[in-house]
């Protein structure tokens, strides 16, 4: 019985071989592999390109010119945006993801970064998990509801964006779609990236969701003084005194402040974590949270994030010459600052926390703030649906971004957004970035799938 047991999860958790994929796999694969050999980076590459030929791909599904539209924003951006229609009984659904990716070199890759590779269960290259993956999902899904005569309620929009990446104050991408076409890509409910499955020892562990997300701030902090020559040093010292106050900003740690998303994030990762770590974590949600509890879990940096606005100092200047006193030392102090909270008030804490009136701290640059969605209603109920339809037994996991998506823009304008992508991989990875980027073969299919069946039963309307 435990040799089926073990054989079963094997098979559960092994990658899709190429012959068995469904036809509608094979135009999912073709879609994924063609905007993932697209490069869309900020430098060299082309998110109007990308954009051109994610639209192709929906017109030869039957699409309209009118239906479907290209927005250009310069010579080498743009965004697509298609409508699939429906009855018009409920508000739009909108369908989100991100065509541009972060800088590849092949030097760092040892390959072409923008060639995509199936190897050992994974596919790599650029963009494979952030964020080609969900578009191309949304593409082939779209595409394959428009053969079928598909008429949902709401209207199903597909936005496929430029500038997530960068657009750190609202200039490109969504934002831009805001302030230029608001009536294009207008919903009710808006289904993002943001979160993802994870697995432990290739089992399914939970699923998440996010909710809501921290944004930035960068702080400078820093001092100016008179100089001089370094022959005679004075006791008021720029980087001295610039390096004490980091230290005071190094111990400072600020308020826990939980919200419905980050309390239903502790309760139930209890009932997957062990020992004292899930014991912790049931201490903290209560009217009174066991501040031991607290220390121990402030101690993991990705729990720390979630519990509390972070700062942390990024990049150092100080001096203009070898042998002359510095007249100016000055820091970066990169925060993330939870939902609810301003960067002024961010401002007004390190500097009461330096106690230095010879040292300024000041905001230069705060990104844009959003309020969280509701972690229950209709979208987490069918998620919650979905998700035990196809892992059984896993517990559907509210989460808080520590990082930001295009999201912020949308639920600013009265959206509910909710970042959901049903895609697994193992919980200690992080490469979305990084030179090694990749995704499990049987990840996209599965999201694939789940993101339909999520899709259709927010959209509803004849199947």
């Amino acid at each position: 019985m435990r040799g089926l047991l073990i054989a079963a999860l094997v098979l559960a958790t092994a990658p899709a071989p190429a012959k068995s994929l469904t036809a509608d796999q094979k135009e999912l694969r073709a879609v994924y592999q063609e905007l993932v050999e697209i490069n869309t980076t900020e430098k060299e590459g082309s998110t109007l390109k990308a954009a051109q030929a994610m639209a192709a791909r929906l017109k030869s599904a039957g699409f309209s010119d009118a239906e479907v539209m290209v927005l250009p924003q310069t010579e080498r951006k743009g965004n697509v945006v298609a409508r699939l229609k429906g009855t018009g009984k409920k508000r739009p659904i909108l369908l989100l993801a991100h065509l541009d990716v972060v800088e590849a070199k092949r030097e760092d890759w040892g390959t072409d970064p923008f060639k995509l590779v199936e190897k050992d269960g994974y596919f790599t290259a650029r963009g494979t998990l952030d964020d080609k993956a969900m578009a191309a999902v949304f593409v082939a899904n779209l595409m394959r509801y428009k053969r079928q005569g598909y008429v949902p309620d709401r209207d199903i929009i597909v936005a496929l964006t430029t500038d997530e990446e960068t657009a750190f104050n609202g200039d490109d991408g969504v934002a831009w779609l805001i302030a230029h076409h608001r009536d294009l890509i207008d919903a009710e409910i808006v289904l993002n990236e943001g979160a993802g499955g994870a697995l432990e020892k290739g089992k399914p562990l939970y699923n998440s969701v996010q909710t809501g997300e921290k944004i930035f701030a960068n702080v400078v902090v820093e001092v100016k003084n008179s100089g001089g020559h370094s022959s005679v040093p004075e006791k008021d010292n720029a980087i001295y005194r610039l390096s004490a106050a980091l230290t005071k900003i190094q111990g400072y740690a600020f308020p826990v402040h939980l919200n419905d998303t980050t309390r239903a994030f502790f309760e139930r990762s209890a009932t997957f974590e062990t020992g004292q770590t899930a014991a912790d974590m049931k201490a903290i949600v209560g009217a009174t949270p066991d501040p031991a509890a607290l220390a121990r879990l402030s101690d993991v940096p990705r729990l720390n994030a979630i519990l509390r606005t972070t700062c942390v100092a990024t990049r150092l200047e100080a001096g203009h010459a070898d042998n002359a006193l510095p007249q100016l030392a000055k820091a970066l102090v990169n925060c993330r600052i939870l939902p609810g909270e301003t960067g002024a008030e961010v401002v007004k804490t390190l500097t009461d926390v330096v106690a230095d009136k010879g040292v300024i701290v000041r905001l230069d640059r705060e990104d844009v703030a959003s309020p969280v969605s509701p972690a229950n209603g209709e979208v987490m109920a069918a998620i919650e649906k979905v998700t035990a339809e196809m892992w059984p037994g896993i517990p559907v996991l509210p989460v808080m971004s520590t990082g930001a998506t295009d999201a912020r823009f949308l639920r600013n304008i009265g959206m509910t957004a909710y970042g959901t992508e049903g895609m697994f991989m193992d919980r200690t990875e992080n490469r979305a970035h990084g030179k090694d980027e990749r995704l499990l073969v049987k990840s996209l299919y599965d999201g694939q799938t789940y993101l339909d069946r999520v899709t259709r039963a927010l959209a509803g309307g004849a199947p």
